[in-house]
């Protein structure tokens, strides 16, 4: 199945929902606009150094012309949102991009040697500004471009060098985990979460595209279309790809409250082919998600630790679903990952719910040993927002080089947290490890063609320092066929 780049049927459907688009844009700009009128850490320390007291003074004085254009966009946005809304009922919940690049990837023949694949799920925090203000971040146009250029920056030196090879040396005695700050150079497929810009997702997809054939974008479903609230934000996921996508569906999950309920948070589900076997196919299948956000107990809707073990329930039966339907009589299944956001670690005890969840009996984490029990390399991936812009960890190397200590990991990454998301205290004499809240897990699936499947390198990438208040992280699988 060849999938169709156009979330829509036919261009009339794509027009007038462009359409649409451009009616509610003025009042979507200035909205952002208001709410960007706070400041970032960075932003202040810049006024304090420049001595401008035309800061507070920007807000003053916008803010009454924001809130104006806002009223006098009003009229032309209800048009659109007329427009949009039942337009939705069309839209395919995903877009996708092909695109031919320089050298395609090497094809798996099976017999024969092993082959290894490299993942990597990030975080990246690109939603407009006024809302990345939340996560002490902003000026999202910069960062989008400065998030395109390090996560291909690897790969750009790998097109330098000669043909890629799935072959690897490995150091006598070293374990899989590491502290990187770059990306790997030879990353097969990219998983990442909160891309809820639109215009943040499509400059993503220029400048993924020529390292990445295969990008699904602009995932989840938008208005009221398949969900119980209306859905103003898209699920932040997008997928990039070097090897051809067969299938692709998507879910939301109907139980996000709060400021979950505005966006379509759900699992992207991605069936691409490795090659071939005897004339069976080999696939692998990608499983995205993003969980709920909300940490504590909530008075109105009980505890927000169920609605992320309901959704990661609902997720494995989508998973299963999906594959069902795809999956072909001889296929050689080399890999199944499901990774993403949690939003729940495997240390605080505000999250012992999730991390006794039966996908941990399905999918195998390379960082944990049990619950509330994780590997001595591991580390957490969730930064203190209030701390990522300090001279100490403003550079990818500064920060790698700050978390391989103990005093920096209790500083810069995200305390564990109580049943009521509160900072831990107890965790303060324990051990720094931090919250670790983006997995990657896979499993194996048996075949006609027995693989055996070796974790060779699990990473926790800074390259991202300044751009997001995660880490990424990243996994390389070497899979061999099992000796006869």
């Amino acid at each position: 199945m060849v999938l169709q780049e156009s979330p829509f049927p036919n261009r009339f459907l794509s027009g007038l929902y462009s359409l649409g688009q451009y009616l509610l844009f003025p009042s979507y700009w200035a909205t952002d606009c208001l709410l960007d009128l706070r400041e970032t850490t960075a932003e202040r320390q810049q006024s304090w150094c420049r001595c401008c007291p035309c800061s507070p003074l920007r807000a003053v004085v916008t803010g009454p012309l924001l809130l104006l254009l806002l009223l006098l966009s009003m009229p032309v946005a209800l048009l659109g949102l007329l427009l949009w809304l039942p337009l939705q009922a069309a839209r395919r919940p995903f877009a996708y991009k092909h695109t031919a690049p320089s050298r395609h990837p090497e094809l798996w023949e099976l017999p024969g040697t092993g082959k290894a694949f490299s993942f990597v799920s990030a975080n990246v925090c690109l939603l407009p500004d006024g809302l990345a203000k939340n996560s002490n971040l902003g000026q999202m146009k910069q960062r989008v471009a400065s998030i395109g250029q390090r996560l291909t920056q690897g790969e750009a030196r790998a097109s330098l060098a000669s043909p890629r090879s799935s072959q690897f040396d490995r150091e006598e005695g070293a374990g899989p985990g590491e502290i990187s700050a770059p990306f790997p150079p030879d990353v097969d497929f990219l998983c990442l979460q909160e891309v809820f810009d639109q215009r943040a997702g499509a400059r993503l997809c220029q400048l993924l595209s020529p390292f990445y054939e295969h990008i699904v974008y602009d995932v989840g479903t938008y208005g009221l279309n398949g969900c119980c609230t209306l859905k103003v934000l898209n699920s932040g996921l997008f997928l990039a790809s070097r090897y051809p996508v067969l299938a692709a569906q998507y879910h939301c999950y109907p139980n996000g409250i709060r400021e979950d309920a505005l966006s379509a948070k759900g699992l992207l589900s991605v069936q691409v082919q490795l090659g071939g076997a005897q004339g069976q196919r080999i696939v692998g299948y990608l499983n995205c998600t993003h969980l709920h956000a909300p940490a504590g107990y909530s008075t109105c809707y009980g505890a927000h630790a169920q609605i992320r073990f309901d959704q990661l329930t609902m997720g494995l039966s989508w998973v299963q679903l999906f594959q069902d339907a795809h999956a072909q009589q001889g296929d050689v299944v080399a890999f199944d990952v499901f990774c993403g956001d949690f939003n729940f670690d495997n240390c605080s005890s505000g999250d012992e719910l999730e991390q006794t969840h039966h996908i941990f009996q399905q999918y195998q984490d390379p960082c944990r040993v049990g619950p509330k029990n994780d590997k001595p390399w591991a580390i957490g991936t969730l930064l203190n927002y209030l701390e990522i812009y300090e001279e100490a960890v403003s550079t990818p190397e500064k920060l790698k080089s700050t978390l391989e200590q103990e005093e920096g990991r209790r500083k810069y990454l995200a305390c564990p947290i109580l049943k009521d998301g509160c900072p831990d205290p107890s965790a303060a004499g324990s051990p720094w490890e931090g919250r670790r809240i983006d997995h990657i897990l896979y499993r194996e699936h048996p075949a006609p063609i027995s693989l055996t499947t070796e974790v060779e390198k699990f990473s926790f990438i800074t390259q991202l320092a300044g751009c997001s208040d995660h880490m990424a992280v990243g996994l390389r699988l070497l899979l061999n066929p099992a000796p006869q």
